[in-house]
Formats: C-alpha cells, sequence, structure tokens
C-alpha cells in the first residue's frame, strides 16, 4: 500500500506561481509512474502531468504545457508540480497518483490516489 499526501494548495492571484509537493509513505515510489490529477467543479478529473518512474518520460496535459512542470525525487518519496503563470481555469482540486505502469493520462490505470489539494486562482 502506498498513502500520498499533497499540499501547497492556496489561493493565488492570475499570472502567479504555486508548487505543489505529494510525499508517499508505506513504499518506495520508485517502481511507480506518479501522476497529477485535477478536478474543477462540475468536470470531470483530468491529467496535468505525468513521469515515468526513472523520470525520464513525462506526460502534460495540453492545457498546462508549457506552464506546469512535474518532477520527483525517489530518494526522498516526493513529487512536485511547479505551476506557472497560473490561470482562473487552474482552480481544481489537485490529486496525486501513482501506478506501475507507465505515465497515462488515465484515471482507471492509477491505484492510489491522494486526497486532494485545493489550488484556487483568482484576484
Amino acid at each position: 500500500q502506498v498513502q500520498l499526501v499533497e499540499s501547497g494548495g492556496d489561493l493565488v492571484q492570475p499570472g502567479g506561481s504555486l508548487r505543489l509537493s505529494c510525499t508517499a509513505t508505506g513504499r518506495t515510489i520508485g517502481s511507480y509512474s506518479m501522476a497529477w490529477f485535477r478536478q474543477a467543479v462540475g468536470k470531470e478529473r483530468e491529467l496535468v502531468a505525468a513521469v515515468s518512474w526513472s523520470g525520464r518520460n513525462t506526460n502534460y496535459g495540453d492545457s498546462v504545457k508549457g506552464r506546469f512542470s512535474i518532477s520527483r525525487d525517489n530518494a526522498r518519496n516526493t513529487v512536485w508540480l511547479q505551476m506557472n503563470n497560473l490561470k482562473p481555469e487552474d482552480t481544481a482540486v489537485y490529486y496525486c497518483a501513482a501506478t506501475y505502469l507507465g505515465a497515462s493520462a488515465a484515471t482507471t490505470e492509477y491505484d492510489y490516489w491522494g486526497q486532494g489539494t485545493q489550488v484556487t486562482v483568482s484576484s
């Protein structure tokens, strides 16, 4: 079992930046691909960014390409999401997830999920 805990969500103005963290306990994340998903009110959960276990392969949602960056440190059992140039449409609950499969965009391929952290982008 892997337990995932997200942190770093906040209220931020448009154009601002935030860094989300996901810390895992229970098992090392070194064998897992890790991802950030988000879910806005009334919308389906969507991929934000995913990274393979080695860190060599990444997968980003179209709406965040060039603004967000995912990174990981397996020794620290932590994954980060750096979010720059935030927009109001980035407002959502952000979830960390883990899978033995590749850096997939499909929620059904992820076995472990955190509880989420709220990001609100508003002036």
